[in-house]
């Protein structure tokens, strides 16, 4: 029998360093335990795991992830199209014919709409032209508003969009002092109508060949040596002109001069006469004669005229040239 070994730690193994053994922690202290009464076995008690129940009616779906990895991801809807290619046909068959019904329906219901829109704008009485909402602006003492109210009138019940605006304001041209004129629509149902009339600016002696029998006047001329007019009596405040029969020079000097005169100077004038362009004379109302020559440097003459009328030297002058204003006559 060897010899017993005494006890004691064990020697490490040949190059290995005896580790230093660790001390355990101190353990918690442990409850007392409760004295199980005898007789009875003591069995630890088992845990219950709830079981989902499954919802009635549940159909079942098929969930997919990308990369083939198995995971969820919210259900996806069965496939619509069908497998077999006869249904297939017969979805695209009902798909074009429902596409078509809508078509149909889109274009019938924008028909109906551009119809009626188009019924309210040009055929319908809502925007019909209504006489009484005429306005005349711009008569002037010539023009008579009853004949523009009635040529305007004659296009009544014509609805605005479609009224002619272009051939209605050469309707009212044809108006007697009428020299201008502008039409323009007033929503819903009315027409402005602004006229430039022609006022007279001279009184001409009708000729025996152009007065009616036994009824010999005056024509009334406007600056254009347009015709506005014919009063028996010369108008008071208007020239009486004579000139040449059918020289429309002569006149146009004299009409170009008067309308160049300021209001109180022209209303000073009593007779103007002129044989030719150049030797237009102007008769006032006071008794003085004016030589006024032509037409040309009209505001000059004006300027000299009315310093000379101011002028103590020119008092009593029955005669004053202006013909040539830088060297005025008086006498």
């Amino acid at each position: 029998m060897s010899p017993s070994r005494p006890a004691g730690p064990r020697n490490p193994a040949p190059g290995r360093s005896a580790a230093p053994r660790r001390s355990a922690p101190p353990s918690a202290p442990t409850p007392a335990a409760r004295p199980v009464p005898r007789g009875k076995p003591v069995t630890a008690p088992t845990p219950t795991v709830p079981q989902e129940e499954p919802a009635p009616f549940s159909r079942a779906v098929t969930t997919y992830s990308a990369g083939g990895a198995r995971r969820y991801s919210g259900p996806v809807a069965p496939p619509v199209v069908s497998t077999s290619s006869e249904a297939r046909f017969a979805e695209r068959s009902r798909a074009r014919r429902n596409l078509a019904r809508r078509q149909l329906l889109l274009v019938s219901g924008s028909t109906v709409v551009v119809g009626a829109l188009g019924w309210l704008l040009f055929f319908s009485p809502v925007l019909a032209l209504d006489p009484a909402q005429v306005h005349i602006e711009g008569a002037g003492t010539v023009v008579a508003v009853d004949q523009v109210l009635e040529v305007v009138g004659a296009h009544a019940t014509t609805p605005l969009p479609r009224l002619d605006t272009v051939g209605l304001r050469d309707e009212v041209l044809e108006v007697p002092g009428v020299r201008e004129a502008r039409v323009t629509r007033e929503w819903p149902q009315g027409v402005a109508v602004v006229l430039v009339a022609r006022e007279p600016v001279a009184a001409v002696p009708e000729q025996p060949a152009t007065a009616m029998p036994g009824q010999a006047g005056f024509a009334l001329l406007d600056m254009d040596g347009v015709q506005v007019g014919r009063v028996d009596a010369a108008p008071e405040g208007l020239p009486v002109v004579d000139v040449p029969v059918g020289d429309k020079r002569t006149l146009g000097a004299v009409l170009s001069v008067l309308q160049q005169l300021p209001a109180d100077l022209l209303a000073q004038v009593g007779d103007v006469s002129a044989r030719t362009q150049d030797t237009v004379t102007m008769k006032l109302r006071d008794g003085v004669q004016v030589d006024w020559g032509s037409a040309g440097e009209t505001p000059l003459k004006i300027a000299v005229l009315s310093a000379l009328r101011a002028s103590p030297a020119a008092a009593g002058a029955t005669v004053i040239d202006v013909s040539a204003p830088r060297l005025p006559i008086t006498r």
